[in-house]
């Protein structure tokens, strides 16, 4: 199969959970760059946080840098992933609970963030790997759990 036929194949439920699971695992472990960056579309990245709107590679790059040195022993479990396929690739929502711990200076103690996370994504096949990747993350809304540490 040529490169254009593996990008226009459609994208598979079982792919799409795949892309999710793994892509959580890699943030829960901080992994390097090189691994995270090809789970992401190489053009029209557009990641929408809460903090930020991030557009391309070097974006997320200089925003995955910072996260890993604020957030530690993070876990993501994967609730939700529901797919739905379009011509150009999948919608996909996402509910994923994640907790971390957050240390702020000059606190005595660490605190921890506990929330259930509630995302929209555009999942795509990439051309050049015929892979999925992430086109368009969104998170809609953040549910945090009672007693949990703010952002």
């Amino acid at each position: 199969m040529t490169a254009t036929a593996t990008a226009a194949r459609p994208l598979t439920q079982a792919e799409i959970k795949q892309l999710a699971a793994d892509w959580y695992k890699k943030l829960d472990v901080h992994a390097p760059l090189v691994e995270v960056l090809p789970m992401l579309a190489e053009e029209g990245l557009e990641m929408r946080f809460p903090e930020a709107t991030l557009r391309g590679a070097a974006a997320f790059e200089g925003w995955y840098e910072g996260v890993i040195r604020i957030f530690f022993d993070e876990v993501h479990a994967l609730k939700e992933v529901k797919v739905k396929n379009t011509a150009e690739g999948a919608d996909v929502t996402v509910v994923v609970h994640w907790e971390a711990s957050v240390w702020k200076t000059p606190a005595a103690n660490s605190q921890r963030i506990v929330l259930d996370a509630y995302q929209t994504w555009k999942v795509v096949r990439s051309e050049r790997t015929g892979k999925p990747v992430i086109a368009t993350y969104i998170v809609d809304r953040l549910d945090f759990a009672p007693g949990s540490a703010q952002l």
